[in-house]
């Protein structure tokens, strides 16, 4: 082959990093998204779906290998991964990147993490290093997409992400982590009709690829044989599931941009489609003053990819997991409540009859946009009893690097997530995994993060 392709290209800049290749700018970063992705796995576990799912994760082997988050279980590597991936994803409150549309921490976190509780003396600079790997390698396959969502994309490159990590963390070579690369993609999944029905089947793809990245990895080391196009062969991975594809640029910023440092914060528990919409209603709310029986109209232009993501109709009865990524019901909380929380998606407020009443108010149109990823620009009004029509425009999203979240406000997030988790945790044991986190690089063996969030 005259000119490497993008696996060959992706695996050889995984093979190839080191800790010492990193900025500090993208250092800083990786550490402010494992915080993050540590607290809402941990918050996660306290879920109701997670209790049928541990039952039967414990039957793949339980008593040693890695913790599940927050709690005493302790699982098998792969089987942990994947109860951990559940419960960072599962109340959409999780890390992106805006511009690959994927939740890259997900997958991957986990799987760094298990390698490193199993194994013991992996050092915080190679978990940093791990995560930095992983993040370049899911984004890239993510921003290299140029057609609309056919396939849950944090699931299916986030898979690939996690391979890369823990390649990374193994000192695989360039044509080992291409192998492992060949191996996930016969076993990457991701349907996007779980998307549409608003099931909890969505976080539970992240943990399948994120079990199956292990597995991938594992094989490799053995020398299983992998793939030699595993990403733009014909029946690879980007003509498969993402259809229509250029891998030119992000081949050529590798080395360049660093993608962990592109990363946006989650500031509310719902789907980061929604956002839009809550960051203009909360700006007119405060500009203007007006409570939920004001409101007789609120409607959201935007791209079709808000439309196919969070345009759904608001139910009397909703699920946690459809509620979510329903932008009329969460218009309809932030409007009764003025914040959006994780109590708002949990028993008696899912069936609240004055937010179903809200949420019918609510109204979401599409406007065409040459990027199937985009997520912005999106124009918001809200109609008032009185005649008032007021508007505003979202060019940049709240907590994304154009508007960074507050480090007060980052650690905040963190704190109320230490505080849902499935076992009691010490309040100050928050403090002890901020102080860790911050001090990752010169920490000696990262299995201290895992006994910092171990109940008791």
């Amino acid at each position: 082959m005259s000119q490497p392709d993008a696996a060959h290209r992706l695996a050889a800049h995984a093979a190839g990093l080191r800790f010492a290749d990193i900025p500090p700018e993208a250092v800083a970063k990786a550490k402010t998204f494992i915080l993050d992705t540590l607290g809402v796995g941990i918050a996660g576990g306290s879920v109701p779906e997670v209790a049928p799912l541990l039952a039967t994760a414990r039957s793949w082997g339980q008593g040693t290998g890695a913790a599940v988050w927050g709690t005493r279980e302790r699982l098998a590597p792969g089987a942990a991964a994947l109860v951990n991936a559940f419960q960072i994803h599962c109340q959409e409150y999780d890390n992106l990147h805006e511009g690959a549309v994927l939740h890259s921490m997900a997958t991957l976190l986990p799987v760094l993490l298990a390698e490193a509780e199993t194994r013991g003396g992996l050092s915080g600079r190679d978990l940093i290093t791990g995560v930095v790997a992983g993040v370049d390698v899911a984004c890239s396959l993510g921003l290299a997409a140029r057609q609309g969502w056919r396939f849950f994309r944090p699931a299916t490159s986030g898979g690939f992400g996690a391979v890369a990590g823990l390649a990374r963390l193994r000192g695989f070579d360039a044509a080992r982590t291409l192998a492992a690369f060949g191996m996930q993609l016969g076993q990457a999944s991701g349907t996007m009709q779980a998307h549409t029905e608003g099931s909890p089947l969505l976080p539970l793809q992240i943990g399948f690829n994120a079990r199956a990245a292990i597995q991938s990895c594992d094989l490799a080391a053995a020398g299983f044989p992998g793939l030699d196009a595993p990403f733009e062969g014909r029946f690879g991975y980007l003509p498969l599931f993402e259809g229509a594809w250029d891998c030119a640029e992000v081949l050529a910023e590798l080395g360049q941009v660093w993608r962990v440092t592109e990363l946006s914060h989650k500031p509310f528990p719902s789907g980061r489609a929604t956002h839009g919409g809550v960051d203009a209603v909360m700006a007119l709310r405060a500009a203007h003053g007006f409570g939920p029986d004001d409101v007789e109209a609120i409607s959201i232009a935007a791209p079709p990819l808000i439309n196919q993501l969070v345009n759904r109709p608001a139910l009397p009865a909703p699920s946690a997991a459809y509620a979510r990524l329903c932008l009329p019901f969460v218009l309809a909380k932030l409007l009764q409540h003025g914040r959006i929380e994780l109590s708002q998606f949990r028993g008696a407020a899912l069936t609240d009859p004055s937010t179903y009443a809200l949420a019918r108010r609510v109204m979401v149109t599409r406007v065409e946009d040459a990027n199937p990823n985009a997520l912005l620009p999106q124009h918001v009004e809200v109609r008032l009893r009185d005649g008032r029509v007021l508007a505003h425009r979202v060019e940049a999203m709240l907590a994304s690097p154009a508007r960074p979240l507050s480090r007060e406000a980052h650690l905040a997030k963190f704190r109320g997530c230490w505080a849902y988790a499935a076992e009691a945790l010490d309040p100050a044991g928050a403090e002890t995994m901020i102080g860790l986190v911050e001090a990752l690089e010169t920490l000696a063996d990262v299995r201290a993060l895992l006994a910092a969030m171990t109940p008791g």
